[in-house]
């Protein structure tokens, strides 16, 4: 496998990590992954040097602090939609009217609320999944030789992440970090910005380097 293509698996798993960190809460499965897996707990310094994962099992470090911490950084206590950041008058935009939904439409992307813990296509964790299933058709197109497909994704992504991501959720990330409860969220808050804006980069990187 060339190196372009292990970089966009790379990209790939780490748009689905941090999408499914924000789109609800952890269930069992999702934590045995990130604890047995070297690479992804790198990603999670201050989770791994928690003392409560070492003293409880995963159900009930999910039950008694994990749960509650999503309740209050994405239910209760911050808003995590991109409407609320960018209107006037800071209402979410739960309808078919929101911008994202236009683009979402354009791209065969389809929204399953009932799945996420969300009551509008701009939470953050949607948009991220955005990122991820189109970081996916990129590689698929990368694998079928159709580089231009591939080029025309990426810059779809990096419009995306210009237009819609890195112009609200760098904030509501910072407010997560500041309000966190747990070394968890606080460290998927700082992997997903620090991410975010390296992918911006990144693919103006290689668009610029094709041109």
């Amino acid at each position: 496998m060339n190196e372009q293509l292990t970089k966009q698996i790379a990209r790939i798993n780490l748009y689905a990590l941090i999408s499914r960190a924000m789109m609800k809460e952890v269930d069992e499965e999702f934590l045995e992954t990130i604890e047995n897996d070297e690479v992804i707990l790198s990603f999670f310094p201050n989770f791994m040097q928690w003392e409560k994962p070492k003293e409880l099992d995963r159900k009930r470090l999910k039950e008694q602090f994990l749960d509650v911490d999503f309740t209050n950084l994405f239910v209760l206590h911050m808003i995590p939609y991109e409407s609320f950041y960018r209107r006037d008058d800071q209402m979410l935009e739960t309808g078919g009217d929101n911008p994202v939904v236009q683009l979402y439409n354009r791209y065969d992307f389809r929204v399953q609320l009932d799945k996420a813990r969300a009551v509008g296509p701009d939470h953050i964790g949607i948009e991220l999944e955005f990122m991820y299933v189109l970081a996916n058709s990129e590689y698929r197109a990368m694998e079928n030789d159709d580089y231009e497909a591939a080029r025309e994704l990426a810059r779809i992504e990096r419009d995306f992440l210009k237009d819609h991501l890195l112009e609200w959720a760098p904030m509501f990330l910072q407010n997560v970090k500041a309000e966190a409860g747990t070394p968890f969220y606080y460290d998927a808050a700082s992997l997903a910005l620090e991410f975010m804006l390296n992918d911006y980069e990144y693919l103006n990187e290689i668009l610029e380097e094709e041109s």
